[in-house]
């Protein structure tokens, strides 16, 4: 009965602690498969410039994204 207790203990542990880990995996590549877009506001207030010909920040913290 014991090692039943124990077994049952083991496996709800290594359960939760597998959705810990896909849940972090999900977010993570949710993260890097979206693209950024910034306004142009705040591309500005990031110390950038909205390059709107090309639909781009161009410096400060938001460089190289795409103003939407």
């Amino acid at each position: 009965m014991r090692i039943g207790r124990i077994l049952a203990a083991v496996i709800a542990t290594a359960a939760l602690a597998g959705l810990g880990l896909t849940g972090a995996a999900t977010a993570t590549a949710a993260a890097q498969g979206n693209p950024s877009y910034v306004t142009p506001s705040e591309c500005k207030q990031g110390g950038g410039t909205a390059d709107l010909t090309d639909n781009l920040c161009k410096g400060g913290t938001h460089d190289g994204e795409k103003v939407d």
